[in-house]
């Protein structure tokens, strides 16, 4: 072979071989990606565990845990047939949300009473949800690093908290779950549409949905992604190399949403209805529209602020009324609508500003207390999904700042690492607050004013313990509350026992007219009707007995079995008077008679038992 025939041979070979390298060097960084990605799923999943790991010596709380497991018979039944059509039909708690119940009645068959099991089940699903946050902005938008600290802040910013660390929240973490895939399957559905990957994304909604209506609203999320970082908005958006799809018009964009939007139209008919059957407005009475409005735009200003500025956070606020200055509404309505505007002008230049801001102000609509539910002006619990664009705004918005500065990529990571680090630190110190019903409360009583739930729920646990400061924060709550049946209850039956029947009748008559459930209306029927018997008022008497009985016949009866247990037990004249006035009310006439017989026995001159008995001879004039 001549020289220089050599020479091309050789020129000829050089090009396949710097290809093979190339091929070469592409593989081994495609497996070095998945290798980092596989080690930040794995991260994420150990520091979620590892930060909330004292929860799992947590006990059950006194705030809906018992209505959602301890006390749910339900749920106790473990997960069976019954039970699945229970959950199906079921609207306890204002919501219908069956995978919810299902969920909670696995926990009860795997772990039974042991709240450490049911807290791992919601830790799991909470750090599910943050490797699953990740791949998915990591698989759009190709920036791993950014993907990442969305991720980890979503897994420990003390805001989540509520969500994780409360059993009956499980709810929150469940929904997102399904949330997020429906999310991972509508890019999929984005690559390539048709209707069968339509039906995917259809399907985890009302799986969504089925968990909590909180993610009712997708369809809007989803708009928003076509817009960023998916860029599907044919003439409005460029496609993204790291996830190319096929574009569309905005026309054929809103045409595809009308199923989901369907399905969203639906949860809030259902959620609506359940909610009417629970009472859940009851609290704060026929809150003004003009209260709600104020109360809304004054919420977004501050659950931004907690969410930088993350300190006396509490499980309940309570709702403002009409105490809110004009000064604090107007500013905050400044402040949403300078963000917005801000958000819509920087619309190409930095997409991912309007589809955070709009995904938080989207996805907390149905949260914020235009229509009110409870007694809270606003919840933390509420932020579990708005948050997450108001992360993905700081995130990419600091990384562009950063680099259009060429600050250094140690400096950036060292500064990200300590904002986690305090984050985790500041959530382990919300978290010990969950170490107890009495220590959340009474935090909650120390970072939030005239919070009569918090006193109630005080009240309550001091009441269970026999401690007689327990009235002092009934009296607080009701001071509060004029129109809260818990406290007013209470303290009227402590009047009543103290013979202060005109004050007790003002109480019942607020419980009574609070509209709560029939239980304890049926409870202050009842004994209203034993006040207007000791005062001689028996057509009163007889008509607050009928509406007892008409009202919840069981409550009546099992009232009038735990006061037989405790007359019994510790037996005194008026308590058999007042057992006697209680069954005769009950329509238990021979029961009664007897009981104002023990009456008198203990105390043959007790005037209130002798006239008892001989209105129950005349037949009760």
């Amino acid at each position: 072979m001549t020289p220089l025939r050599a020479k091309n041979k050789r020129n000829e070979a050089r090009p396949r071989l710097t290809a093979s390298k190339k091929r070469a060097r592409e593989q081994n960084a495609g497996v070095a990606a998945h290798r980092w990605t596989f080690a930040i799923c794995i991260l994420l999943t150990v520091v979620s565990f590892s930060v909330y790991s004292p929860v799992f010596r947590h006990p059950f709380t006194n705030y809906d845990d018992q209505d959602y497991v301890t006390g749910n018979q339900h749920v106790r039944a473990g997960l069976s047939w019954n039970t699945v059509g229970w959950a199906l039909t079921a609207t306890e708690q204002s919501n219908w949300h069956p995978l919810t119940w299902l969920s909670h009645a696995l926990d009860y068959q795997l772990y039974g009473l042991s709240a450490g099991g049911h807290h791992v089940t919601s830790v799991l699903w909470h750090a599910l949800n943050a490797v699953l946050l990740f791949l998915l902005l990591a698989r759009v938008t190709g920036s791993t690093a950014r993907s990442a600290m969305v991720a980890a802040l979503f897994a420990v910013h003390p805001l989540n908290v509520e969500s994780v660390a409360w059993i009956a929240e499980r709810k929150n973490v469940l929904s997102m779950f399904f949330f997020l895939l429906a999310l991972g399957a509508y890019g999929w559905y984005a690559r390539q549409p048709d209707w069968k990957r339509y039906a995917g994304v259809g399907v985890l909604f009302v799986l969504g949905l089925a968990s909590k209506p909180m993610v009712i609203t997708l369809p809007l999320v989803l708009l928003l992604l076509d817009y960023w970082p998916l860029g599907r908005v044919q003439g409005w958006t460029k496609l993204t190399a790291a996830f190319p799809v096929p574009q569309t018009t905005w026309a054929r964009l809103l045409a595809e949403k009308v199923p989901l939007l369907g399905l969203s139209v639906a949860s809030a008919i259902i959620t609506v209805i359940a909610q009417q059957s629970g009472h859940t407005v009851a609290n704060l009475g026929a809150l003004p529209f003009e209260y709600r409005a104020q109360n809304a735009l004054y919420a977004y200003a501050m659950y931004v602020v907690k969410t930088f500025w993350p300190v006396h956070l509490a499980v309940l606020y309570p709702h403002p009324l009409d105490k809110l200055t004009f000064a604090q509404v107007a500013l905050s309505a400044l402040f949403l609508i300078a963000v917005s505007a801000f958000a819509w002008r920087e619309r190409v230049r930095r997409p991912y500003l309007i589809t955070g801001w709009l995904w938080f102000l989207g996805t907390l609509v149905p949260m914020i207390g235009l229509i009110q539910v409870g007694a809270q002006g606003m919840a933390d619990r509420y932020m579990y999904l708005p948050a997450t664009g108001l992360f993905l705004i700081l995130v990419w918005r600091v990384a562009d700042w950063a680099e259009e500065r060429r600050l250094n990529v140690r400096t950036t990571a060292a500064v990200a690492l300590t904002i986690l680090v305090v984050l985790c630190l500041l959530t382990v110190r919300q978290i010990g607050y969950w170490r107890s019903s009495y220590a959340l409360w009474t935090h909650t009583l120390a970072v939030t004013e005239d919070n009569f739930m918090a006193n109630d729920n005080v009240a309550n646990l001091l009441m269970e313990q026999g401690r007689p400061e327990a009235l002092r924060y009934y009296q607080a709550a009701a001071d509060i509350a004029p129109w809260d049946p818990l406290s007013h209850g209470v303290l009227a039956s402590v009047l009543q026992d103290r013979g202060d029947f005109q004050a007790a009748i003002l109480d019942y008559d607020v419980v009574i007219s609070s509209g709560v459930d029939a239980k304890a209306r049926a409870h202050a029927y009842a004994s209203l009707g034993v006040i207007y018997r000791e005062l001689g008022d028996y057509a009163g008497a007889r008509e607050a007995s009928t509406r007892a009985l008409s009202l919840d016949a069981g409550s009546v009866n099992e009232s009038i079995r735990q006061l037989t247990k405790l007359v019994n037990a510790r037996p005194a004249a008026a308590s058999y008077l007042q057992l006697g006035l209680l069954q005769e009310g009950a329509g238990q006439i021979p029961e009664a008679r007897s009981s104002y017989e023990q009456a008198l026995h203990l105390d043959p001159e007790f005037t209130p038992a002798q006239k008892a008995l001989k209105a129950l001879g005349r037949g009760g004039q």
